[in-house]
């Protein structure tokens, strides 16, 4: 392999995607896309880039877990203190990315990010592991921390003041969701002249389209 970073590329050749094999609805046609993905067993199948936007203006992006999707929207879970968090209550304008290699394929969503209920994070709270419940309660997530040990002490002390039938979920901790006005089907062909397939909600009607790689 060359040392030049400009010379490593991969050839896309494993599949194709036209505005005809596109399903009507982008949500139906995301949940085809994600079996597809799920039957391939991609390992983390479900890791998205998230992106937010500051009361700046200024983007980040961070690695998550997607923890759910529906005819409305795309969920995730995280501490409403975080950085992230306090990005999404000042400017709710988000976008993920889902990027499958083994697939050669790419999903992008654009929208609005909505906190979901309470009932929903609690439901999804009392569903995590034990160590996860754990970790939720004893991070301050995004604040600085003088040490590792600082973390494993307050994990302890939670260990040591709780079972599994006694933790609750911290009330600044919880689920949001990416609510989409647009969507993008990307899959990989060869000589870059992939496949752009692209849906924008307009007038409460999704505009199929494709666009240039």
């Amino acid at each position: 392999m060359s040392n030049n970073i400009a010379d490593i590329r991969k050839t896309y050749a494993l599949g194709s995607f036209n505005k005809t094999d596109a399903n009507a609805n982008p949500f139906e046609q995301f949940a085809i896309w994600w079996q597809q993905a799920v039957n391939s067993q991609i390992d983390e199948v479900n890791a998205i880039t998230l992106a937010t936007v500051d009361a700046f203006n200024k983007p980040h992006a961070r690695t998550v877990l997607l923890k759910g999707f529906n005819s409305q929207g795309f969920n995730f879970y995280t501490n409403y203190h975080s950085n992230k968090g306090q990005q999404i209550a000042a400017n709710p304008s988000g976008a993920i990315v889902l990027f499958w290699k083994e697939l050669e394929r790419q999903i992008r969503l654009e929208g609005t990010i909505i906190k979901l209920p309470q009932t929903e994070s609690d439901t999804y709270f009392n569903s995590r592991p034990y160590g996860s419940k754990i970790g939720a309660v004893a991070s301050p997530q995004s604040q600085v921390i003088p040490n590792r040990q600082w973390l494993e002490t307050q994990e302890k002390t939670i260990l040591a003041t709780n079972t599994q039938a006694t933790i609750k979920r911290p009330t600044n901790w919880g689920g949001y969701q990416l609510q989409p006005t647009s969507f993008e089907f990307w899959q990989g062909r060869p000589s870059r002249l992939h496949d752009r397939i692209v849906y924008t909600h307009t007038n409460n009607t999704w505009l199929i389209s494709r666009l240039a790689p």
